[in-house]
């Protein structure tokens, strides 16, 4: 807090902020207007529940306020004249160097704080004047958005200007009125400001030692409260002469008791042994005191719902040892003190050494700072469930201050990861970002049905993507475009994915693929001339065509190493042949259902591949989410960890964002290529882990005692959401009755609705067995059995039709 003759005092204020849902709702009616009418009754819906959440569960934003007050001192002034203006003359004094001086000192201080909290993961970010004074006209207008009622006029009135002429008030600061409330009705110990009523309450005790975090029930509160702490440090040689007095008073009663032979009360005894403790810290420089000012400023709706909500506040407060008390015929000057002004004008005060005041530490919040100060009350983005203070949890990817837009999301079987993405993917449809999925077990289906979006299931007849493909785009003017290197990219990814077909190669086979990658499509007529890249790209059995005609052992190696992919082969469908499908629209989702287990991560790099072309296209640059559900199929080879890996990094550059999802979080956290998909990720989500784990994830991501444990046990949905590397919230999944039924995996959930996957083949059971061809007369041996060719012809005439 500073040294020195000037007192250098600091009021932390946590201020909380009932949300305004009005932008969102507004937007979403907005929005649906242009949607199809599939995901227009999504959108509408989705506004509805949020306009039932702020109805009924009235949630807050909780801010920490910083607020120092720098002293001026003004020349002083003479005559009857100077002392009749001398308000008024002060200001016009303070427009000059001292003005600039007591700037330059508030900024030191301020420096000073985030050096001071900096290593405690606490980022302090100064207000300028315009958002300085957005938070001060919020705290002075708790209920700005609803008018007074003497401002509101009747059905049946006409509506004219104001003929009066208002004359402004030359001894009034210019701008003064917009920290005015509406309206102000003092009572004898709350105040009606607005439409809001508010009470505030003095800490007049604390228990004799506090531990860690004592103040953060008060501070966690779901009702609308906010804490002021108002600090001001005491000078050491003052410290030390009161401790002095304290020391002599102390020891003079117990000296009077033992002069009067009574026994020596504990309660002095341990005081004289504190009091001579502290005085000794204080002479060694390893404490110092402080006079400390706890007051909490309570709001409600109405005068009943204000008693009841100061009977829970003091009941909560009681139950930590610290006693409150209400302040008769001085709400006005307690509310004051509770506004971000750095004023104390109650001072109920009491002394605090540093061990004391460090374990209040009312830094500590349940929620999310807010990217604007300013407009913490207005939150941004898509709202992802309630955190751990009763409030509503909002995460924008895009938002200007993320350092990139991908999501990680880890935790065990069964902790609702699905849920929580295919509930992110729905809201950020109704913002106009394109979603991309890949769906392993095609839980996506009926979400992807419901909005209209595009379900592809690879591994269906005639579903193909030609991994042969160039990145040729095509732009709204029907001009094409290319990456100068295309042919180049096209032959590093398909070393990549006939790496992950046939495994690690030699050397000489590594040499043999790229002979004949460069001879296939060379005889596809597509050169390094750009003008020849439209060409018709060429399919993998070529490619196994000129590795035959290489006529190396490697090559041929490679070549029979193909066979299964390609031609008759038993899995040549996914790959082997021209592109079937261009999908297009807000929500596409490829299923890998249908592939075999063996061709699930090649399909998986085959999607990705795709994606990325579309996202680089730069005629298409819009923002994107790609989805990739259980992508240990990918992690777990090398190979296809590393072109993750590589699309984590890149699609930040195309505005576009990455949502890793999986349950094997000790395949992910234990390898290089792992970690650095995780560090890649500005946002990243922990649900439920498994004991087994547990120990990569807390090394992984720094995990204090008290998360892993909270995630050791964590209920299904529910997580710890760490936003830009230091900021961490617990939250637990949201969604209304609409929401839920389209993205639910709950097996008992689904029976109710009996919902049932239609990419199944339908079987008649009933029908009657189509009757079996007559074959001619066989002859028959003596024992009556039939031969052997007699039998495989009736087989054949027998297969169902």
């Amino acid at each position: 807090m500073g040294s020195g003759g000037r007192r250098r005092t600091v009021q932390i204020l946590i201020r909380s902020a009932r949300l305004d849902l009005t932008e969102h709702i507004t937007g979403l009616h907005t929005a649906a207007a242009q949607m199809s009418p599939d995901l227009a009754a999504a959108a509408l819906d989705h506004a509805d529940h949020l306009t039932e959440l702020a109805a009924r569960e009235d949630p807050v934003h909780r801010q920490v306020l910083l607020v120092w007050r720098e002293r001026t001192e003004v020349p002083p002034t003479s005559g009857l004249r100077a002392r009749l203006l001398g308000q008024r003359r002060s200001r016009r004094t303070l427009s000059g160097g001292v003005r600039r001086a007591a700037e330059s000192r508030l900024l030191r201080r301020m420096n000073e704080a985030a050096d001071v909290l900096s290593p405690l993961g606490i980022s302090v970010t100064g207000l300028d004047h315009d958002a300085a004074t957005a938070v001060l006209a919020s705290c002075t207008n708790p209920e700005s958005l609803v008018s007074a009622a003497a401002d509101i006029t009747p059905a049946d009135t006409v509506i004219t200007t104001d003929p009066d002429t208002r004359t402004p008030d030359p001894f009034a600061g210019d701008g003064l009125d917009r920290f005015a409330p509406e309206s102000v009705t003092i009572g004898t110990r709350h105040l009606e400001v607005g439409s809001d009523w508010c009470a505030t309450l003095a800490v007049t005790g604390y228990p004799r030692e506090v531990t860690a975090g004592w103040l953060a029930p008060l501070l966690s509160h779901p009702g609308r409260v906010e804490v002021a702490v108002h600090v001001e440090p005491v000078d050491p040689a003052t410290a030390a002469t009161r401790l002095r007095r304290q020391q002599a008073r102390l020891e003079s009663s117990r000296r009077q008791d033992l002069g009067r032979g009574r026994l020596t009360d504990p309660q002095i005894d341990v005081a004289v042994e504190d009091a001579a403790d502290l005085s000794a810290r204080v002479a060694r420089a390893e404490a110092r005191l402080f006079r400390v000012g706890v007051y909490l400023t309570v709001h409600a709706d109405s005068e009943t719902e204000l008693a009841d909500e100061v009977a829970a506040v003091r009941a909560l407060a009681a139950s930590l040892l610290v006693d409150t008390c209400t302040l008769s015929y001085r709400a006005a000057q307690a509310w004051v003190t509770t506004l971000p002004l750095g004023l104390d004008l109650i001072g109920v005060q009491r002394t605090f050494d540093t061990t004391a005041l460090a374990a209040a530490f009312p830094f500590d919040s349940p929620q999310l700072p807010a990217a604007d100060p300013a407009q913490a009350d207005r939150p941004q983005g898509i709202l992802y469930g309630r955190d751990a203070a009763s409030g509503l949890l909002f995460v924008d990817r895009f938002g200007p201050e993320a350092h990139n837009h991908n999501l990680v999301v880890l935790g065990r079987s069964g902790a609702g990861k699905s849920y929580l993405v295919k509930t992110e993917i729905l809201r950020a449809l109704y913002r106009g970002i394109e979603q991309v999925v890949i769906d392993p077990e095609d839980e996506y289906r009926r979400l992807c049905e419901a909005v209209g979006g595009a379900n592809i299931r690879l591994g269906a007849p005639d579903v193909r993507l030609n991994p042969f493909d160039l990145e040729v785009h095509t732009r709204s003017d029907g001009h094409r475009s290319a990456p100068a290197d295309a042919v180049l990219r096209r032959k590093l990814f398909l070393h990549t994915l006939i790496q992950m077909l046939l495994g690690d190669q030699t050397a000489a086979q590594r040499s043999a693929l790229d002979a004949a990658l460069a001879a296939t499509y060379t005889a596809a007529g597509i050169t390094d001339d750009p003008t020849t890249w439209t060409q018709p790209a060429p399919t993998l059995s070529d490619l196994r065509d000129q590795l035959d005609q290489l006529g190396s052992a490697a090559g041929t190696e490679l070549a029979a190493g193909l066979h299964p992919y390609v031609g008759e082969g038993a899995y040549a469908g996914l790959i082997d042949g021209p592109t079937t499908t261009e999908p297009e629209g807000g929500l596409i989702v490829f299923s890998l259902r249908e592939l075999p287990d063996e061709l699930k991560t090649i399909g998986t790099l085959l999607v990705l591949d795709a994606t990325w072309r579309q996202v680089s296209n730069p005629s298409l640059r819009r923002p994107r989410m790609i989805t990739v559900d259980e992508a240990w199929l990918l992690l777990r080879q090398p190979a296809g960890a590393a072109f993750l890996f590589r699309a984590a990094k890149s699609f930040r550059k195309h505005w576009a964002g990455l949502t890793v999802a999986t349950q094997d979080c000790a395949d992910v956290c234990s390898t290089e290529l792992g970690r650095a998909i995780i560090s890649n990720a500005a946002t990243q989500i922990l649900l439920r882990q498994a004991p087994q784990a547990i120990d990569e994830v807390a090394t992984a991501f720094h995990l204090s005692d008290g998360e892993q444990q909270f995630l050791l046990s964590a209920a299904r949905g529910s997580g710890l959401l760490a936003v830009g590397g230091t900021d961490r919230a617990v939250f637990g999944s949201l969604a209304s009755h609409t929401e839920n039924a389209l993205i639910t995996t709950d097996p008992s959930e689904l029976a109710i609705r009996n919902d049932e996957s239609d990419t199944d083949i339908e079987i008649d059971a009933t029908a009657p067995f189509p009757a079996l061809a007559e074959p001619d007369e066989p002859a028959t041996s003596s024992e009556g059995d039939i031969g052997a060719d007699e039998q495989e012809e009736v087989m054949r005439g027998g297969r169902l039709a």
